[in-house]
């Protein structure tokens, strides 16, 4: 088979909308992004390749002023839109066009269940299904800069030249294993998380060590992380060049009264303290007097050395289920969730699964876990026999 792999550079809104009509009637599309992110919070668009089976069609985001025709397209729900790895993707659609493309079919997620390996590369997974090679020689390029280069352009249209028949191959093996519909639903699972609203009030519970805090503590840090993603979005800068976390967590404990204190805490960058001392030192007064019924439950340390036999047990079952059926563990179970399970059944309580696992995922996996928790010891014994 001939693929199309010369780039064909589209800037023009008329040009754009054609060629958004014309894939409205197709199936199945092939798209890739390429953004810059060094500096902002937000991804800016450099680039959008789309490739339909007939070219490899790179758009100018810099040069289009109407995008309605692009939404449409990557909103039609009769058009599957075919993307390798698509969390940064849909992140940049979420920015450039205020949508997140649906219905979607990742090809690293496809392939892991096909049989080609946890988080394959876009390059492998060529390699492993057409045995052709593809150079990846500009995946640190400036594609903001105008014009962009002979080796940007072919290495851009290279990223969505075989993409479809990848996809192709992908969903015969998939049917062949009846799969498929395990990957539609992960799909539709990453699709619905790209469209959750960021909740502010909750970016405290991944700052490391925030168990280490209580009360008034666990306000002043909730508030401080509140301010820092209100901030870096307003700013456009990304979180740690306004301020870290161990340094949000080092402000919660030590509760610096003035500038001096605040200076005397390390990390938090010069500009930031020139700029931002007093609004954190308002949030350190104000948050330290929220009363006690209003603060944060304080987050639940890391487990005890006690629940390490019934964890390993979860994840050998997992691991010999995955062998069994030909995939990587990962796919199968998150590390968090093997957690969620170990803590559920803390202070007498019974063993649940989080909802991930209630799906498909129950008769492949979830009910050998859940006879686990039954039987963590027998299940240790045995793994460790074999």
């Amino acid at each position: 088979m001939l693929i199309p792999t010369d780039p064909i550079w589209i800037d023009s809104d008329d040009e754009l909308e054609a060629l958004c009509t014309r894939w409205r009637q197709q199936a199945a599309i092939a798209v890739d992004t390429e953004f810059m992110r060094s500096s902002t919070f937000y991804p800016i668009a450099g680039l959008i390749q789309v490739g339909d089976g007939k070219g490899c069609y790179l758009i100018d985001p810099l040069a289009i002023t109407r995008f309605d025709a692009l939404r449409e397209l990557m909103l039609d729900e009769k058009v599957t839109k075919v993307f390798h790895s698509c969390s940064e993707d849909l992140e940049v659609f979420q920015c450039l066009l205020n949508c997140v493309p649906s219905p979607v079919f990742d090809t690293q997620l496809a392939a892991a269940f096909a049989g080609f390996g946890f988080s394959i590369g876009y390059a492998g997974l060529v390699k492993a299904t057409l045995l052709h090679e593809i150079p990846k020689e500009e995946t640190r390029s400036d594609w903001l800069q105008r014009p962009l280069s002979v080796a940007q352009l072919k290495y851009a249209a290279l990223d969505v030249a075989h993409m479809l028949v990848v996809y192709g191959k992908l969903l015969q093996i998939l049917k062949a294993a009846d799969r498929l519909c395990w990957v539609r639903d992960d799909c539709a699972e990453l699709v619905q998380q790209a469209r959750q609203p960021d909740d502010y009030a909750q970016a405290w519970k991944k700052v490391g060590f925030a168990w280490k805090l209580r009360g008034a503590e666990l306000a002043i840090l909730r508030d401080l992380c509140i301010w820092r993603e209100t901030e870096a979005r307003a700013r456009d800068i990304p979180r740690n060049r306004l301020i870290k976390e161990p340094a949000l967590w080092e402000i919660a404990r030590k509760q610096p009264k003035d500038a001096a204190g605040l200076q005397r805490i390390d990390d938090i960058p010069q500009r930031t303290l020139q700029e931002d001392s007093e609004r954190l030192l308002h949030i350190v007064r104000d948050s330290s007097a929220t009363p006690s019924a209003a603060c944060p439950e304080r987050p639940e340390p890391p487990l005890a050395k006690s629940e390490g036999p019934l964890m390993k047990a979860l994840k050998n079952c997992t691991r010999e289920r995955a062998e069994a059926l030909a995939l990587p563990p990962e796919v199968l179970v998150r590390k968090k969730e093997y957690e969620f399970i170990v803590r559920s059944g803390l202070k007498g309580r019974e063993y649940a699964l989080p909802d991930r696992l209630l799906s498909w995922r129950y008769e492949v996996i979830g009910k050998y876990l859940l006879d686990v928790t039954r039987h963590p010891q027998l299940e240790t014994d045995e793994s460790s026999a074999s």
